[in-house]
């Protein structure tokens, strides 16, 4: 007896599941982070709506990657091993971290946030040794060209919005040395991950061939995974007067944290003109990708850090960057969303008017 002829919606709803991009939660990194921005500068109104959109956003995503982990779980496994998709799963990590952020600083709510950091950590234990493991234990391996790119440095971010969320929520917590220690190590732990990555990113840059087509998105976390490291820092510096070691350190802090928020500004020129070189120059198309939700994130990113730096080393100064920047990374959310709606109309529309065979 044949089996019914499948509908329209199941087929691609499944295969939609099935081929999920792991780095699909970058679009919570940049939802919260947009939203966080906009608290911070003024925009009470638009930080709210944001949150709320968000919290359906990582609600969404979270049923979907659940899905997926439960009836495609080869297909899990595949992507993890991948050099180039297993980064990506990293942004469970972070988007929990800023959707835990974006809950203390827009709605002042720290108690889901406290859920949301065990959480992440969890998970952060989970991506980060299973994802390593899988890529050194591989025996067939991809050349530097091919293997490494923006995205590794997701695994900073993900280390950093752990430490950030952390100290942040240190003061809602009974014993919050404890918890600052941790932060602070994890701060140490994902500035030497970025070290490590980006020297091999960079020489990936500057000596090897760098096809229009392999300038991905992605390589905007160059500068977003030090801009989490510098709000990451500033956050510590915050709350030193909850712990003693930091009070101790704060030399030491305040110097990297500055030269994290130095390395961040030194990116965003040479990003940008990269950027032009690719869409300009080159004529490379512009067309939808969830990865472009990576090149969203550092902008906001970027604003939130330079905030809170200035708060942390008193440099009033510092707090008219973000002032204006904010429009940056405003407009640049805005473009990719309405991007991503017109590209699943599309999709939908192919899909609803394909013939039935």
């Amino acid at each position: 007896m044949q089996s019914a002829a499948p509908t329209p919606w199941r087929s691609p709803i499944a295969d939609g599941i099935r081929t999920l991009f792991p780095g699909y939660f970058a679009l919570v990194m940049a939802t919260a982070i947009i939203s966080i921005a906009s608290k911070l500068t003024g925009f009470v109104w638009l930080a709210t709506g944001l949150l709320w959109l968000n919290v359906a956003t990582y609600g969404l995503l979270a049923t979907l990657f659940a899905l997926r982990f439960v009836f495609f779980f080869p297909d899990v496994l595949s992507d993890l091993r991948d050099h180039g998709r297993g980064p990506g799963f990293f942004t469970i990590v972070a988007g929990t971290c800023l959707l835990g952020t974006q809950l203390v600083v827009v709605a002042d709510d720290a108690e889901p946030a406290r859920w949301l950091w065990w959480g992440a950590i969890g998970l952060w234990v989970v991506i980060m040794y299973a994802f390593f493991t899988a890529v050194v234990v591989r025996e067939q391996k991809p050349s530097l060209e091919a293997g490494i790119n923006g995205a590794w440095l997701i695994a900073i971010v993900a280390t950093q919005g752990v430490s950030s969320l952390g100290s942040l929520l240190a003061p809602h917590l009974a014993s919050p040395e404890p918890v600052l220690y941790f932060t602070l190590c994890m701060y140490l732990l994902g500035a030497m991950l970025y070290l490590t990555i980006i020297t091999l990113i960079f020489y990936r840059f500057t000596f090897l061939e760098m096809p229009v087509e392999r300038l991905t998105p992605p390589y905007w976390i160059n500068m977003g995974a030090v801009a989490i490291s510098t709000l990451a820092g500033s956050m510590l510096l915050l709350a030193r007067s909850s712990f003693p070691l930091l009070e101790m350190m704060k030399p030491f802090l305040t110097g990297f944290t500055l030269f994290f928020w130095v390395t961040a500004t030194w990116w965003i020129p040479l990003l940008s003109i990269l950027v032009i070189w690719r869409h300009a120059v080159r004529r490379f198309p512009f067309r939808y990708d969830p990865q472009y939700w990576g090149m969203v994130f550092p902008l906001g990113m970027y604003t939130v850090a330079t905030r809170r730096l200035s708060q942390a080393i008193e440099i009033e100064f510092l707090a008219t960057i973000p002032r204006y920047f904010i429009y940056v990374a405003l407009t640049a959310w805005c473009f990719i969303f309405v991007a991503m709606l017109h590209s699943w109309s599309r999709s939908l529309g192919t899909h609803v008017t394909r013939p039935a065979e």
